[in-house]
């Protein structure tokens, strides 16, 4: 911890709300925009730090409940923390001060990444020094289809023919039809499947050959959390990822022989602290990384980009669904991301 970053600083927390293009419907339900909350930190020097989350809708959270969250440590908060990204190799003592307040979640996360942006600010460097990542590279993302109809999943397809992978979003009863129409539209890409909790391991087993030769190179989460223990049934060779049973590191052992991969985001870990912890306590263990996002603005976005530089998989596609992004916004060129500006974040 250097001097800076343990001086009394002002919070800011702010309620937003960012209109989809179209709605998007997942296995859970369907939504027409997505709410988040906004971090800011300003220190006495004039440094400013923010952070966004949308929180973990499957485990309850809302905007409102996150923005309460964070108002109730709003003392602590602005008498001064300690950052976490003093430490790549290990959650530093800011992050454990910052963990003491606040669960995982949404509003951990905002709190956490406003932290890392406000102290790369105070100590003139990045947040991929900070995080011991040098010669950050550019990301390649999947881009999501939601489940809609056939006319609007052919539609999408079409639009993003070329792009180099494509997450198809299916539940328990539409599944291989939307797949068929996406690879006859983008026959050379390869293809993500997320059945978000709503198959079994037998209709997993069932579907399995036929997405293969469909060119699906990963499916996500097919069955409930908590029915994890069923994919030990599992007979295909796509692999599968871990999303919603896993949120941190607290969960990584249940899964780590039912699963290849495991999709951190930084919503679920409470921040880029946890989610890096994550990222490499996942590889250390012979798994395959991916990171997601909770289809959140640029600003969302970037810090997952940081644990990015450690994942197999990308999917931080959440200004590509959205009306309109935030000024500095990241640059997206048929999935490909360019660093974010620093007048965005880190």
């Amino acid at each position: 911890m250097n001097q800076g970053s343990s001086r009394s600083m002002q919070l800011q927390v702010d309620s937003e709300s960012w209109a989809y293009k179209v709605p998007f419907r997942v296995s859970r339900g369907a939504e027409s925009a997505l709410d988040v909350v906004v971090v800011t930190l300003t220190d006495s020097d004039g440094h400013v730090g923010r952070g966004e989350a949308a929180g973990v809708d499957y485990d309850g959270e809302t905007v409102p409940l996150l923005c309460a969250q964070i108002e109730a440590v709003r003392p602590a908060i602005e008498r001064g923390l300690a950052p976490g990204g003093a430490a790549p190799d290990g959650p530093a003592s800011g992050f454990a001060a910052l963990a003491a307040l606040l669960p995982p979640g949404g509003a951990r996360n905002a709190v956490d990444c406003a932290l890392w942006d406000l102290t790369a600010k105070q100590r003139r460097t990045t947040a991929w020094e900070l995080a011991g990542l040098t010669n950050p590279r550019r990301l390649t993302t999947s881009v999501t289809l939601g489940i809609d109809t056939d006319e609007a999943v052919a539609a999408g397809a079409r639009h993003y023919a070329g792009w180099p992978l494509i997450k198809v979003k299916v539940d328990g009863e539409r599944h291989l039809d939307a797949v068929r129409l996406v690879h006859a539209a983008c026959s050379g890409a390869g293809l993500i499947v997320d059945p978000n909790q709503a198959w079994s391991c037998e209709l997993l087993n069932r579907l399995a050959p036929e997405m293969q030769s469909l060119g699906v190179v990963l499916i996500e989460q097919p069955v409930a959390r908590g029915e994890d223990e069923t994919l030990r049934g599992y007979s295909g060779s796509i692999r599968l990822a871990a999303d919603e049973s896993v949120a941190d590191r607290a969960g990584l052992r249940a899964v780590k022989d039912l699963y290849q991969v495991v999709n951190v985001k930084l919503d679920k870990t409470g921040g880029l602290t946890e989610a890096l912890a994550l990222a490499r306590d996942a590889r250390a263990l012979g798994l395959h990384v991916m990171v997601g996002c909770m289809a959140g603005t640029s600003l969302a976005m970037a810090p997952g980009m940081v644990v990015g530089q450690l994942a197999e998989f990308v999917d931080l596609d959440g200004p590509l669904l959205h009306r309109e992004d935030r000024e500095h916004g990241i640059e997206y060129d048929r999935g490909v991301m360019r660093l974010p500006s620093r007048a965005l974040w880190g």
